[in-house]
Order: C-alpha cells, then sequence, then structure tokens
C-alpha cells in the first residue's frame, strides 16, 4: 500500500522544464485558496490540509491537468499572516474560489531548505535584472512535498514572477 501512495505522490520533477523560461499565459485558470501565516511561516497540517480540499474538488470536477508534472501550485505571501495557494486546472471547477492569470512570466528552479525562500528570491531579482525586467509579484512553486524530497533527494522551487508586459523598450 505505501508503494501505491508513493506512486501517487509528487512526479518527478524535471528541473530544465521550468528553469530561466518564459510564460505568457492567457486566462491560465487555477482555482484558489488560503491559508493563515505566523510572521510568514506556515502551520505544516493546515497546508496539506488546504491542499488535499482543493485537489480533490479539481478531481471531483476532472480538472487537473493530463500530465501530472504540468500541475502547478503556486504560493505568495500576502502579507506576514496570509499565504494564497493556485492550483491550476483545465476548466472552472464548481463551488471553488476560480482565478485566472494573464501575463508575462519568468521562472527559475533553486534548489536548498525551505528557510533559503528570501536567499533565492533575491537570486530570482538579480537575474531579473540581468534580463531588464521587474516583477510585479513572485509565486513559488514547490516540486515536492516535504516525504518527496526525502524519498528523490532533491527539494526543487520554482520560483515565477510576473512581470510587466512593457518593461523592455
Amino acid at each position: 500500500m505505501d508503494q501505491v501512495r508513493e506512486k501517487e505522490c509528487c512526479p518527478a520533477f524535471k528541473p530544465e522544464k521550468w528553469s530561466e523560461k518564459s510564460f505568457k499565459w492567457n486566462e491560465k485558470r487555477f482555482i484558489k485558496t488560503w491559508i493563515p501565516l505566523f510572521f510568514h511561516m506556515p502551520i505544516p497540517a493546515m497546508v496539506a490540509k488546504k491542499i488535499v480540499k482543493l485537489s480533490a474538488k479539481a478531481e471531483r470536477a476532472n480538472a487537473l491537468e493530463e500530465q501530472r508534472e504540468d500541475i502547478l501550485l503556486l504560493f505568495t505571501h500576502t502579507n506576514p499572516f496570509r499565504s494564497e495557494i493556485y492550483l491550476s486546472v483545465r476548466s472552472p471547477v464548481q463551488s471553488a474560489n476560480n482565478v485566472q492569470f494573464s501575463g508575462n512570466f519568468i521562472s527559475k528552479v533553486f534548489e536548498g531548505p525551505y528557510k533559503a525562500i528570501p536567499k533565492f528570491m533575491r537570486q530570482m531579482e538579480h537575474y531579473l535584472g540581468l534580463q531588464e525586467e521587474k516583477a510585479k509579484r513572485f509565486f513559488v512553486h514547490y516540486a515536492y512535498c516535504p516525504k518527496c524530497v526525502e524519498r528523490f533527494g532533491h527539494n526543487y522551487m520554482v520560483i515565477f514572477a510576473e512581470i510587466n508586459d512593457n518593461t523592455k523598450g
């Protein structure tokens, strides 16, 4: 049973698919929820509970991406006491908070402990500066749950920066 659960957990992550890439999203669909934070620190049980609820809604609606490695679970901190979570979906999900993102995004993959996120954000800002871009906001996609970090031996994170459409030129 544990082997079956492991296979159903996080898919293998391919950093080259997401690192230093640009995306133009036109009404890309997500369902949204939020979690409370304590000075930017999430309560792990709360995160898991909210993700399970979001995933269950999307699964019941048959709205998840067919290729599991294409599913994005994005986090953004709106303030020290709240984080929003966005799960990518193919179609609207009834009884969920449906949202859409349109715009230009640049992504970069990082690997390291969760506590290194502030350092990774600074590195992302530096990378954007080299591209003559500036972020309007950031989202973080964690490639693996904590259990799969141990299983795969890597703790990958993808930082997505939403950039202004007219930064260059």
